[in-house]
């Protein structure tokens, strides 16, 4: 198969991608699912390379092939590129559940209704292209201008891919702005081959070129067959010779669209507005193009010369034969055609259907202040953040502002538009747009609100101490001008000050203590219940915020007893979605009340809350919180994926992440090397910025390790180390390996005193995993067998699975040490294989060796069932668990995100493994 690009040239060199390619369809064909990505700087072909994929696709018929693209000047409208995707299966919507459906119907403007959640969009989206008959190959170009949540949706439908016959193919700039495809398989397209290369410029080439010049063209394009097709088109052999007319210094990217602008400029006037409005119209909508045409007075034959050059096709949808071309039209076009295009395509728009892209055509077709326009940007971002589009919901207010004639109604605007960047996780754009909010009049309530703004930026991107003075002062500067605000701004005060901790000196004293006076309840007078001596039911009105700040007051200055009624209270009223978004500060709350299933669901929700309205800002922490969860549930495997998932949203966003559950999961799998260099990296980063909470957790995390290899002398100090200091929510963890490092290194002062003051904790609340963990530092400390098996009973639960297992090798150990090696081998075997199956290497490996000193082996058992040749993975279990429950595959796929066709793939590997041939046979399969 011949390759040709838009000019009709061949494209030569690409077999290893063709070969690539031609399995992606044969896998599609036989009813699986590919994911790819084609990664590579601006003309090295990956574009081609689509066309072609999709050619071979729709050559038979046995495909259906759909198209989209980012476009740079859509890149802040929400859900843009998606809606051009799913366009051809709108009228397929029915097959979906409904409340997938009714998220696709709002998110593409069909409807109005809540805000879409974005997990329930992504679950949508890959039902919609499962949904019928005919395989689908979905072809992706420009990633990199793709707006936000499109390119989120997509990639988190190309991560669930099973057997739904569906083709991803994604096309990205290198380097792309936004890595949200980083842990997708790719391709690499580079230059090609000096041979091919050359090949390719001798075919283009119009005369003979001394073989010196020739040999630099070749240098300087790198083997670019983008370069070397549109380089030297309209050069003359002199300008040739001189290395392209002096501009080998300029970008690769740049000459290339220097190339085509070169070409476009050559075209008849009509020809040249037509192109330019084909690429300020971002969806390749013919029909509204020839409307826009005629207002601009051009006939719809005005593009045909820039189609006889190659530059565009028009037919059932307006392409562009590369990116850069529409590129290149839009840069080419001066400030008056710019606005007399888009106010055309305005007229040419549905106000109806399409108000908000009708609205931003009409903002950019404004050359002055104009109040109408700047108010019709306002509405359109209400509707941008109801769709949970917080990028497009910025985009429309800045232009609002820029229309915006009343200087303190402009700051005012600017302002909400630095807190909606803040909230989507744009931190790098907040400190432009309160700069120029500042250079008019602002009210005495919006330059507070710069303030806070500045400080929860400074504390989102480094989480240092300074950013607690910042946030205070701002709390207390909103105090009489805005008291729910405040009260807010209080708890971030409070919060930075807690992860100062150990770092913060007096910080945290002080901010509680201004807290403390601050106005709350229903009507915002009446004052926190704080001190010693409040008794007594709390005031009326009082909500979840209200609650969380006057127990974290209370635990900072009257102490820990007094504050856990009040805490506890907080959490059971988080029932608002928008309450998640403290997640940072509740989270620790909850370990601190030793509620570790409400920790667990919590951050579930958190992650579904941070997706759905695309607050990106809370994805990492949120995303750290739930493989944290993941870890102590045993979970690694997936505690992993949702890190390389946290680590993309970390690069999308710039900020730190509140909770470093990479700590955690190293300790816990046991590699030393790797895990010490991590640790001391994070004590080192928890210096600089006076983040005591970090260096708690880094100095946990060396204990865990330690006591897991075995080294408990080192343990020992780790532990002592991190429980100097009682942060919220951590204290308890460093106790118990203080506890289990003192009794191996035989100090049992030091293992009696940690539990005792454990004691102290696990007291006051009564929750299976404070009674299982002061059950095990019982039986550790006071050598109690019935304390061991209160301990393995308590922590059985699924969210503490990994302590029930780590509570099993102590018993074990105890019961080997005590010489009864048959109950320590039943044991000691439990732990081995679940420390095995789990990946904590460290303590599989304590385990095995305890093992073989009581004279057992450590063959890892298959399940149950004798016929079973391989091991069912953790989701195939659940789904046999749920298939054995009676549920459909429908509900199935509903709890687990995935898509029906995929749990019909699952379970048939699960009959094939079991040795079963139907459902029927599940039950006493795995019974």
């Amino acid at each position: 198969m011949m390759l040709v690009n838009t000019a009709g040239r061949e494209l030569r060199g690409r077999q290893r991608e063709q070969q690539e390619l031609d399995r992606v369809l044969r896998e599609v064909r036989d009813g699986r699912s590919r994911a790819l990505v084609l990664r590579g700087e601006a003309g090295t072909g990956k574009t081609a390379l689509l066309r072609h994929l999709g050619g071979e696709a729709g050559r038979d018929g046995d495909l259906r092939v759909l198209r989209t693209a980012g476009v740079e000047s859509e890149s802040e409208i929400a859900y843009s590129a998606l809606q051009q995707l799913c366009a051809p299966l709108i009228g397929e919507l029915d097959r979906l559940p409904a409340p997938q459906r009714a998220a696709l119907s709002v998110a593409f403007g069909l409807s109005a209704g809540e805000t879409p959640e974005l997990l329930i969009l992504g679950m949508a989206t890959l039902g919609l292209l499962s949904a019928h008959g005919r395989p689908v190959v979905c072809l992706v170009d420009d990633v990199q201008w793709l707006d936000r949540l499109s390119g989120l949706i997509l990639a988190f439908v190309a991560r669930r891919l099973k057997d739904e016959s569906v083709a991803l193919v994604f096309a990205v700039r290198d380097p792309a702005p936004e890595p949200i495809l980083t842990d997708l398989p790719e391709i690499r397209v580079e230059g090609l081959p000096e041979a091919e290369a050359g090949a390719l410029l001798d075919s283009v080439l119009t005369g003979p070129v001394d073989a010196r010049v020739r040999d630099r063209i070749l240098a300087e394009t790198r083997g670019n067959p983008l370069a070397l097709l549109e380089l030297t088109k309209g050069l003359s052999a002199a300008e040739l010779a001189f290395g392209f007319g002096g501009c080998g210094v300029a970008s690769l990217e740049s000459r290339v669209e220097a190339g085509f602008r070169q070409r476009i400029a050559a075209l008849p006037g009509p020809a040249r507005m037509a192109l330019i409005a084909a690429a300020v119209e971002p969806v390749g909508d013919v029909l509204l193009l020839r409307r826009a045409l005629e207002t601009l007075g051009l006939s719809p034959e005005a593009a045909a010369p820039a189609e006889i050059d190659g530059l565009i096709e028009i037919g059932t949808a307006v392409r562009f034969s590369h990116p850069l071309v529409r590129s290149a039209a839009w840069r080419s076009a001066d400030v008056a055609s710019l606005r007399e295009v888009h106010r055309a395509l305005a007229e040419a728009t549905d106000g109806e259907r399409d108000p908000d892209r009708r609205a931003w055509h009409r903002a950019h077709a404004t050359a002055g202040p104009d109040q109408e326009v700047a108010a019709e940007l306002e509405k359109s971002a209400g509707r941008a953040l109801a769709r949970g589009g917080r990028s497009a919901a910025a985009a429309f207010l800045e232009r609002a502002a820029e229309l915006t004639r009343d200087q303190q109604r402009r700051g005012a605007l600017l302002v909400s538009a630095a807190g909606t960047r803040a909230h989507a996780g744009s931190y790098a754009q907040v400190p432009d747009l309160l700069a120029a909010a500042e250079i008019g009049p602002l009210s005495d309530l919006d330059r507070a609100r710069v303030e806070r703004l500045r400080a929860q930026v400074a504390f989102a991107v480094t989480h240092g101490r300074e950013s607690g003075p910042a946030l205070l002062a701002a709390a207390v500067r909103l105090r009489s001008l805005d008291p729910v605000a405040a009260r807010d701004t209080f708890l971030s005060a409070i919060g930075a000050a807690l992860y100062a901790g150990r770092l913060g000196g007096d910080d945290l004293r002080r901010a509680a203590l201004a807290a403390r006076d601050a106005l709350v309840g229903a009507d915002r007078r009446d004052p926190l219940p704080a001190g010693p001596d409040f008794r007594g039911p709390l005031p009326a009105g009082l909500d979840f915020r209200d609650l969380l700040l006057a127990g974290l007051t209370t635990w900072i200055l009257d102490g820990r007893d007094r504050a856990l009624p009040l805490l506890a209270r907080a959490l059971d009223a988080m029932t608002e979605p928008e309450d998640l978004s403290l997640i940072w500060l509740t989270s620790p709350v909850a370990h601190e009340l030793h509620r570790m299933d409400d920790a667990y669901r919590m951050s579930e929700r958190a992650v579904a809350f941070a997706r759905d309205t695309g607050a990106l800002s809370l994805l990492p922490t949120a995303f750290a919180l739930q493989a944290r969860s993941l870890v102590y549930a045993g979970r690694f495997a997936d505690a992993a994926r949702l890190l390389d998932e946290l680590d993309a949203a970390v690069r999308l966003t710039g900020g730190a992440v509140m909770q470093p559950t990479h700590l955690v999961l190293a300790a816990y799998r046991g590699r030393e090397r790797p895990a010490l260099d991590l640790i001391e990296e994070q004590l080192r980063d928890a210096a600089a910025w006076n983040d005591g909470r970090r260096h708690t957790m880094a100095a946990h995390a060396k204990a865990v390790l330690h006591n897991g290899l075995g080294n408990h002398k080192a343990a020992l100090a780790a532990a002592q180390e991190s429980a100097a200091y009682p942060d919220l929510g951590l204290h308890q963890w460093p106790l118990l390996e203080l506890v289990e490092a003192a009794v191996h290194t035989g100090d049992q002062p030091i293992a009696v005193s940690a539990c005792a003051s454990l004691r102290e904790r696990t007291a006051t609340v009564d929750t299976a995993w404070s009674r299982g963990m002061q059950a095990l530092a019982d039986g550790l400390a006071a050598a109690d067998e019935q304390s061991f098996r209160v301990a393995i009973e308590e922590l059985s639960a699924p969210e503490t699975t990994l302590e029930a297992h780590r509570a099993r090798l102590l018993f074990g150990e105890w019961l080997r040490r005590a010489g009864r090696r048959a109950e320590a081998r039943l044991h000691l075997r439990t732990a081995y294989e679940a420390f095995t199956e789990m990946g904590a290497e460290g303590f599989a490996e304590r385990a095995c060796r305890e093992l073989a000193a009581c004279g057992g082996n450590t063959i890892v058992r298959t399940v149950a069932d004798p016929r079973t040749t391989e091991k069912l993975t953790p989701q195939e279990s659940a789904i046999a668990a749920m298939a054995v429950q009676g549920r459909t595959n429908g509900e199935i796929a509903g709890s687990m995100f995935l898509s029906p066709r995929t749990v019909e793939w699952h379970l048939r590997k699960i009959y094939a493994k079991l040795g079963i041939a139907s459902r029927r046979e599940l039950t006493s399969a795995l019974s």
